[in-house]
């Protein structure tokens, strides 16, 4: 299983999604890279987001300042307000540039007559200034950023490589700390490659698999924030895990997002009995945050022992609909929903990992020449709730952040030294891969009945507890059995579950997207704290 060849790039990035792609796009006339997608380029979650981009166009109604303060009050005060202004500032370009790469946004004729960006409205905004391309913004986003990336010859797209392990300086017994390169998985050709490189960027999307119910594609397990947990990174904010309010429920639906848009464009939220109950809540009603949103429903369906509630944009004309929503219309009528004439069922969803590893503005994580970008990791930009429509802006800015240091730094880092192959010559195939399906589905049920919306002292107890049975168990079938992507993912999963629960008991209040019973108010004695862990020392392979 083991290919004793050393493969060489001077940038190697693990996820093939928004963040990933661009920052290939941006370095690949000076550099050779490599971009690493874990199954299929578009199995990642840029390609499967609906709502968009957030950017300030309407400069007669809306303001960089707008668009900061809404960020600032949705991150409930653990935004960092420099990297806010920051990411804000390049939305504009950061959408002209996409545009330069051929993503064609929807538009509309102004009152002049010229044609000019069509902006929807969000839960959190305060104005209209959500770019997009139908309900379906990620899937063109995605498949014109590849597009681009097939194209250029500086780029290799390895599909169906999984990175087993980061190689850093000190797991090699050198000094000073530095990346290296990475063990990756070849889960087609069954072989571990070795593949050396002087940057080395994260890139590989959240951790919503951890729960038992999420609107993310299977990819997003955690892989990055794990490997680099591993390599001796801090990790912030991990209990601020973001529950989408409507995801549809259905018993033939595999996990499908009800884009935030929907209640931007005017959806109401109902009871079975047709009563509107967001009042009860928020005065901004269905425009709320999403953790104030989720957090309604989720009570209102434990109060009243309801399977879902029901979103109803059926006031709306059907062409409206169809115009607006034609992903959804489509989707919902498949299942015999036509969204037109009834309500949509509708539950919360594990959504958004707002925490994950540390970077400064540029990208950078405590080891030098690793890079995280887009939803792996903790930019200071969502702080304890990601506001809507800002992680694809996020992706972009971070993406170029990265270029514009990676660029400065490169020619001041030395090449890798030789680097040992994968040593698996003490491991069999495995005949019992039943466990690994066992431990998933026993990890993210417990994630999701204990650590979920809504938490108790009691309930993350039990859930580490849990926790630390699985994760010697599985630490000892790592050891024994071949790598596999599903044990991979297994192993990065329970690390991330750990994070989460460690991070959420160390949180003695309640704050956006982290709520608690024996904690219901925010701790007011003190400034607002992040939730920062920092390994011990770094995992040996």
């Amino acid at each position: 299983m083991t290919s004793n060849s050393t493969h060489h790039y001077d940038v190697l990035i693990a996820g093939s999604g928004g963040a990933g792609l661009s920052l290939a796009l941006h370095l690949a006339d000076n550099y050779r890279v490599a971009v690493l997608a874990k199954f299929a380029l578009t199995e990642c979650s840029t390609y499967y987001a609906q709502g968009g981009i957030s950017a300030v166009f309407d400069d007669q109604h809306d303001s960089i300042e707008s668009h900061i303060e809404d960020t600032l009050i949705a991150g409930a005060g653990l935004c960092d307000p420099e990297i806010v202004h920051l990411t804000v500032s390049q939305g504009r370009a950061s959408i002209e540039w996409l545009r330069h790469q051929g993503v064609n946004f929807t538009e509309e004729s102004g009152v002049d007559g010229t044609k000019q960006l069509h902006l929807n409205r969000e839960g959190g905004h305060s104005h209209r200034r959500i770019v997009h391309t139908d309900d379906a913004t990620g899937k063109a986003v995605s498949l014109s950023l590849i597009q681009r990336a097939q194209d250029h010859p500086n780029i290799s797209l390895l599909e169906y490589h999984n990175v087993v392990e980061l190689i850093t300086a000190e797991k090699l017994g050198q000094t000073p700390q530095r990346i290296l390169g990475a063990y990756v998985l070849d889960s087609k050709a069954g072989k571990i490659k070795t593949i050396a490189a002087k940057i080395v960027v994260l890139a590989t999307g959240g951790a919503n698999k951890v729960y038992l119910y999420s609107t993310n594609p299977h990819i997003s397990s955690g892989d990055g924030i794990a490997l680099a947990w591993r390599a001796g990174c801090r990790i912030g904010n991990m209990e601020f895990m973001q529950f989408h309010p409507t995801c549809l429920y259905h018993p033939s639906a595999r996990s499908f997002l009800i884009s935030e848009a929907v209640r931007g464009e005017g959806g109401h939220l109902i009871l079975p009995d047709g009563e509107r109950f967001m009042r009860r809540y928020d005065e901004r009603m269905e425009l709320a945050p999403r953790d104030i949103v989720a957090r309604a429903i989720d009570s209102e369906i434990k109060k009243r022992g309801i399977d879902c509630v029901f979103l109803d944009i059926s006031h709306k004309s059907r062409e409206f609909i169809q115009k607006h929503f034609p992903t959804i219309y489509m989707q919902c009528l498949e299942l015999d929903i036509d969204i037109s004439q009834q309500p949509i069922p509708v539950v919360p969803a594990a959504h958004y990992t707002c925490g994950g590893v540390m970077t400064d503005s540029n990208a950078r994580t405590d080891i030098r020449g690793l890079y995280a970008i887009g939803e792996v990791a903790c930019t200071g930009l969502h702080g304890a709730n990601r506001m809507a429509s800002n992680s694809l802006l996020e992706c972009l800015v971070f993406a170029e952040q990265a270029n514009q240091d990676i660029r400065r730094q490169f020619d001041s880092i030395p090449e890798p030294p030789p680097l040992p192959v994968w040593d698996e010559s003490q491991v069999s195939d495995s005949d019992e891969e039943v466990v690994i399906a066992h431990n998933w589905d026993e990890l993210r049920r417990f994630m999701w009945d204990y650590v979920g919306i809504v938490r108790t002292n009691k309930r993350l107890e039990r859930a580490m507890n849990r926790l630390i049975l699985l994760k010697d168990e599985i630490s000892e079938y790592y050891g024994q059995f071949r790598v596999t992507s599903d044990l991979l993912e297994l192993r990065n999963l329970v690390i991330v579950a750990e994070l989460i629960i460690r991070s959420a008991q160390q949180r003695k209040e309640s704050r956006g997207l982290h709520f608690t019973k024996d904690y219901p108010d925010l701790d007011n004695s003190r400034p607002p704290q992040n939730t920062i862990l920092t390994p011990t020392k770094p995992t040996k392979k």
